[in-house]
């Protein structure tokens, strides 16, 4: 039992330093504020599923073993992925000054670790309001955050010991991923969303 759970706490370190090794830096946009984002936000999330997709699928291939090393440099490519395109997503609607590591956060995880990230963003009327966390409230939903990740990691690395239809259901689901990031960035955009005030130090 104590094995099982030092492999855990293992897992969980690593995914968690993955996860803060991805919203360390927001990226620069690769795109410029549009007259129609809602459009054009829609295909460039489509443009990034799919390349998520394939990346995702391609590293899966490899049977058995094989197969289950490739999968957190799979996961953190295809986090790599949705983090520029949370990036080109502002950038759409010329929100780019206001995307925080907070926010690079959300807009990452809010759908694989509701329960975690639920509180972050508080809804105001018709916008919602995103908090920007102090470096220790960060820490601590990070740490929560990368625990959460690790579970869904390990449940979904199964698929990757059957030959070929693991890897396609590997690729549907980073496609489907990737959509949901773009939706909860949208979303954020869409409402409203404005910069809360900076974080208390700490």
């Amino acid at each position: 039992m104590s094995r099982s759970l030092t492999v855990d706490a293992t897992a969980d370190h690593e995914v968690t330093g993955m996860i803060e090794r991805v919203i360390a830096d927001v990226p620069a946009p690769r795109s410029h504020e549009v007259e129609r984002p809602d459009r054009a936000a829609d295909e460039l999330a489509r443009s990034a599923a799919q390349r998520a997709a394939v990346v995702s699928g391609s590293l899966a291939l490899p049977p058995g073993p094989f197969g289950m090393l490739t999968v957190l440099p799979d996961v953190y490519v295809i986090w790599r992925i949705q983090r520029q395109m949370v990036a080109d997503i502002f950038g759409l609607y010329g929100r780019s000054a206001e995307l925080t590591r907070t926010h690079m956060l959300y807009c990452l995880f809010r759908h694989a670790a509701s329960q975690v990230l639920r509180d972050v963003a508080v809804r105001a009327g018709q916008r919602f309001v995103l908090e920007q966390l102090s470096s220790g409230a960060l820490r601590s939903v990070l740490a929560a955050v990368g625990v959460a990740m690790s579970k869904r990691i390990a449940g979904a690395s199964a698929t990757r010991w059957v030959p070929i239809a693991g890897a396609a259901a590997v690729a549907s689901y980073a496609y489907w991923d990737t959509l949901q990031v773009a939706k909860t960035a949208r979303r954020l955009l869409s409402t409203g969303d404005a910069p809360a005030a900076p974080p208390a130090a700490g």
